[in-house]
């Protein structure tokens, strides 16, 4: 059954409506530099997924089909018939559901440093486990060590440490539950009936969801973009922010599609 997030809308009434959906371990604010920049020209719509930052934190396990029927509920509750979504990691799986089973709800599709499938089920499980049992902070060195290069993080250690925080806050059982549906996943059969035109964004340096994930994504899903920049990781939209929001514009406002 569906919950209530926690979200934020900005932006004129009438305009086009763009949904932000952040990774796990997250909370709406990892993209603020896009809402901010985006604003002018879009009704913008960050949330916390179910299990993260002030969103509910219902008993898990979640499904992936749990977390897209969370934002299709949210589109409703806001009066919102059609959108562009926008997700990174965990963000991009909601978004590949709700594209293949609601399309009449999506404008356009952005793809980030996510997959179709992340494998071996038992790694998530286990982290679940880890989680629940000693909290997120038992895995947090590891999870910021994917989330950015070794350049950024030393050039930027109050980020770091920002994200630390956030990540370090989300609910265990929610955190957990969310691995859990990361663990039973698997859109790739799905990704040859979307329709809405895709742009798939890589980080060169992606330990999580490597270049070969989104490129998979791109090639199984008709007409889509691949672009992989560098250098970046796996929270590529945060470590770069202008690059990242310039190609999300540049695609959103491309009349052909």
């Amino acid at each position: 059954m569906p919950v209530e997030l926690r979200h934020e809308f900005r932006g004129r009434r009438g305009s086009p409506a763009l949904v932000f959906t952040g990774s796990l371990g997250t909370d709406l604010t990892m993209w603020e530099p896009q809402a901010e920049r985006l604003k002018p020209r879009f009704c913008t719509l960050r949330y916390d997924i179910r299990g993260h930052g002030r969103s509910p934190v219902p008993p898990g396990p979640y499904s992936i089909d749990d977390l897209g029927s969370d934002l299709l509920a949210l589109l409703d509750r806001l009066g919102i018939e059609r959108a562009s979504l926008c997700g990174l990691s965990i963000g991009g799986m909601i978004n590949m559901w709700v594209a293949a089973n609601a399309p009449e709800r999506v404008e356009r599709l952005v793809l980030c440093c996510t997959s179709a499938q992340l494998g071996p089920p038992s790694a998530w499980h286990e982290r679940a486990a880890t989680v629940r049992a000693e909290g997120v902070g038992a895995v947090a060195d590891a999870v910021l060590g994917r989330w950015y290069t070794a350049a950024f993080a030393a050039a930027h250690p109050d980020e770091i440490e920002r994200m630390r925080g956030i990540l370090t806050a989300t609910p265990p059982d929610g955190y957990a539950g969310c691995c859990e549906a990361i663990a039973e996943m698997d859109l790739t059969p799905d990704l040859p009936s979307i329709t809405a035109p895709t742009l798939v964004i890589a980080g060169e340096q992606d330990p999580s969801t490597p270049p070969e994930h989104g490129r998979r994504i791109a090639d199984l899903i008709p007409g889509a973009r691949f672009e992989v920049i560098s250098p970046a990781a796996h929270l590529a939209t945060v470590e770069r922010p202008d690059l990242t929001t310039a190609m999300i514009l540049r695609f959103l406002s491309d009349d052909e599609g």
